[in-house]
């Protein structure tokens, strides 16, 4: 995502529920840009910018990215002591619990994110759509 020119709405530390048998929360910085989420496990070097030529680095298989066009819904805000939980609930409907400390807002910039990015979408498709419409509706030359 930031490879393809998007900017960094917000970056910092998220904390992930893992998906074994202990469920134990590990520690992911995190880049929510206006396409999606980028999970980078913390010991992994920066995503490279466009300016920047590209390090001879670690397979990027470990930078996992929640692309908006694959994100339903950001569910269940829970407070509980010092942080926030909540769920990531993707397409598919897998479901991906987060928790950060209250202040950080994650879950709402996330979930604002996620709608501008649909609106943006269905304005495109609102205007493909009138578009195909006045190319049929144009007289073709006379009769």
């Amino acid at each position: 995502m930031l490879e393809s020119g998007c900017k960094a709405v917000k970056e910092g530390m998220l904390e992930k529920r893992s998906d074994g048998l202990l469920q134990l929360w590990k520690k992911k910085r995190c880049i929510l840009t206006e396409e999606g989420l980028l999970r980078i496990p913390p010991k992994h070097p920066p995503p490279p910018q466009q300016q920047q030529p590209a390090p001879p680095a670690e397979p990027a298989a470990k930078i996992k990215e929640l692309h908006f066009s694959n994100m339903k819904t950001v569910d269940c805000v829970e407070r509980k002591g010092k942080y926030v939980y909540f769920t990531v609930v993707m397409a598919e409907g897998k479901e991906i619990d987060f928790r950060c400390a209250q202040e950080q807002g994650w879950n709402a910039a996330i979930t604002l994110q996620m709608v501008q990015y649909k609106n943006r979408q269905a304005i495109l498709a609102v205007r493909s759509t009138r578009q195909k419409q006045q190319h049929l509706a144009a007289p073709h030359g006379p009769r």
